[in-house]
């Protein structure tokens, strides 16, 4: 049993916990990272934290929270801002107990002026971001500056008293500029392709709205590096929680559970200074478009591909997909045969890349859940398999299972598995997909009614009739056959 009156900051761990080396009494917040989720815990502030344990130093972050509620951060300070890593393999978990941060804010609590103050202090030389695709407030994965959003209508009105996070990093910038003090560096660390266009571009058409010449400051003088980042992540569950007290001895509301391997390229772009990243094995590197596109394509797609019909025939992890071999057969056929050609990155074995993502995917010491995998897909799905499929299109070449993991994400939003269960349907265009489900029938005008959403799919896929009638030929192969049988005919014809 654990003592829930004791935390990891104190007691004595067990030695065969990676604990803080380094002196934390020495770390300052020259990093500011907008939102402390589990994804950003397991990747780059443990990776920080690697760096400290080996060089010592003082890039210290500080944690900020705008929107969820308090309880994590509260939980955080009682813990001397420690929390813990678990990393789970089939072999075997190694606990690690992350000291990289040295302070926290959050919105609720010290209010955004405090925030403001930071982001604006001279010591922040890196603004971080893992705030999910809806967080830059862009019309799409590849638009523009989202107006009509609510948050963004206030900032226009109130630019001073910022809510979006386009506007609070504007402020923040414009703060820095009327004091003399260089900007920082806006790193986004969200799965998604480009994210530090994507980041520039949600700031700089803020910024042009409100005050022309601070965004001509912004765009000639701020980095906006992009990155890619790799690790499953999956939501901590009441057994990670039980696993993590476990290996540590004590009870750590803060603790996520991950797979072993990880990786982070990064563009070697800054305003001002870094850490030294490259000592925890992250890449530096003047390009990381092909590195983001083979993963968005590779992993990210089949993980969606995985997701939407796993979850439609009743499986409730990817692990629990690949222990059927025509699911693996499927997404193994998604990722070589139909993703891979689409890529133009060299060096790089790609049939080694998608047996490793094969293995990750199949760790049965993770319990990634297809239902989370599948959240917020109106956002995910241009990047992680539109892309691919225009590709397959502009060169006249077959792709199946892509056409069938989109087909997947129109039954999905749905509402209803195979079995007839309700779905929880997590989206930020949750209305307007219920709205085109409602007014639609269950046939091939359900699937012409998605097609027009044309955030999702722009403006040309609904234009193809080919493609429109491969995609509805799924759609009712799905409806009919359920998706057990339909990804095992798929994967049975690839045998032929």
């Amino acid at each position: 049993m654990t003592d829930k009156k004791q935390n990891i900051a104190t007691v004595t761990l067990p030695d065969n916990v990676d604990v803080p080396l380094y002196d934390r009494t020495a770390l300052r917040p020259r990093i500011v990272h907008i939102g402390f989720g589990a994804f950003h815990r397991a990747h780059q502030a443990l990776l920080t934290h690697r760096v400290l344990n080996q060089e010592g130093g003082d890039w210290g972050l500080c944690e900020v929270v705008l929107f969820s509620d308090d309880s994590l951060i509260s939980a955080l300070r009682e813990q001397q801002h420690l929390f813990t890593v678990l990393e789970k393999g089939e072999s075997g978990n190694q606990a690690i107990v992350v000291g990289a941060v040295c302070a926290s804010l959050h919105a609720a609590v010290e209010g955004k002026e405090a925030i403001l103050a930071q982001l604006a202090d001279a010591q922040t030389e890196i603004v971080s971001l893992t705030i999910t695709e809806k967080g830059y407030c862009l019309a799409g994965a590849h638009g523009n500056l989202d107006t009509d959003n609510a948050h963004i209508q206030h900032d226009l009105r109130y630019p001073r008293e910022p809510l979006s996070v386009p506007g609070i990093i504007t402020e923040a910038l414009r703060r820095r500029h009327a004091l003399g003090i260089p900007p920082f560096s806006v790193l986004s660390c969200d799965n998604m392709p480009e994210n530090g266009k994507a980041a520039q571009r949600a700031i700089l058409d803020f910024a042009r709205l409100i005050a022309p010449a601070l965004a001509a400051w912004i765009e000639r003088e701020v980095a906006f590096p992009s990155t890619m980042v790799d690790r499953i992540v999956p939501a901590a569950t009441a057994q990670t929680l039980h696993d993590v007290a476990e290996a540590v001895g004590v009870d750590d509301p803060c603790a996520i559970a991950c797979e072993p391997y990880i990786q982070w390229v990064v563009e070697d772009r800054f305003t001002l200074g870094r850490p030294h990243w490259e000592a925890a094995g992250v890449q530096l590197v003047a390009d990381v478009a092909p590195y983001e596109t083979m993963k968005l394509r590779m992993l990210n797609g089949s993980h969606s591909f995985l997701a939407y019909l796993g979850y439609l025939a009743g499986y409730a992890h990817i692990s629990d997909c690949m222990a059927d071999a025509h699911f693996r057969r499927a997404v193994r056929h998604l990722m070589l045969a139909e993703q891979a050609p689409t890529l133009t990155i060299s060096g790089v074995d790609l049939t080694g890349y998608a047996e490793r993502l094969l293995t990750r995917f199949a760790n049965p010491a993770l319990h990634h859940r297809t239902w989370q995998i599948a959240m917020d897909g109106s956002q995910k799905l241009p990047q992680r398999l539109l892309d691919g499929l225009r590709w397959h299109r502009r060169n006249g070449s077959r792709c199946e299972a892509l056409i069938l993991g989109v087909a997947g994400w129109m039954r999905y939003i749905g509402g209803h598995d195979d079995r007839g269960e309700a779905i929880d349907i997590r989206d930020p265009l949750k209305t307007t997909l219920q709205s085109i489900v409602a007014s639609t029938p269950d046939d091939e005008r359900r699937v012409q009614g998605l097609l027009t959403l044309t955030a999702v799919f722009g403006d040309d896929l609904r234009t193809d009739p080919s493609l429109v009638q491969a995609l509805t030929d799924a759609y009712l192969r799905l409806r009919d056959q359920g998706a057990l049988a339909t990804v095992t005919k798929l994967a049975q014809s690839l045998c032929d």
